[in-house]
């Protein structure tokens, strides 16, 4: 964050519920305080088309499931200064990773795909957390984390505070 202008904010969603950011609505009236403090220049809840450049933080919900989630995490991580792994699918895979259960071919028959009628991106052969894809700077762990976490967790990111690697909010 640069003194000459507003912080930059974005949120993505990669694979998982979208429980996270019904949690990050929650924060209600605090949304109104974000916008007072931040620019929030992509988000699934402003549905943004393309993820910008130079944001200075990005919240990321969700595993990295499919050669979409591939792209887009790496475009994100190129674009944001600080990374934050943001709930249990985005930090450990959680639920979306039970597919690494079952060897990717059985899921695609018990799927019937290629039969599928509509296009699927191409699944990865393991669905992996985002810090098995790119460089994460803090975790917020929970399924989904609480609104107040939430809150703790954007407040001191854009207040500049040092957010050591690995650092765990809530």
């Amino acid at each position: 964050m640069t003194a000459d202008r507003r912080p930059r904010f974005a949120t993505v969603w990669l694979g998982g519920c979208s429980g996270c950011h019904m949690s990050f609505l929650d924060l209600d009236e605090r949304l109104l305080e974000l916008a007072a403090r931040a620019d929030v220049v992509y988000s699934p809840i402003a549905d943004a088309k393309e993820f910008p450049e130079d944001v200075d933080v990005t919240l990321v919900e969700g595993a990295v499931a499919n050669a979409d989630h591939l792209e887009a995490i790496r475009k994100v991580r190129a674009n944001t200064r600080v990374l934050l792994a943001f709930g249990d699918c985005a930090v450990t895979g959680n639920v979306t990773a039970l597919r690494n259960l079952v060897p990717l071919d059985q899921v695609l028959a018990t799927a019937g795909y290629p039969e599928l009628e509509a296009p699927v991106p191409k699944l990865l052969p393991r669905v992996l957390p985002v810090h098995k894809v790119v460089a994460v700077d803090a975790f917020l762990p929970g399924c989904p984390p609480s609104a107040d976490q939430i809150w703790a967790a954007v407040t001191a990111l854009l207040d500049g505070r040092p957010v050591p690697p690995g650092a765990r909010f809530g």
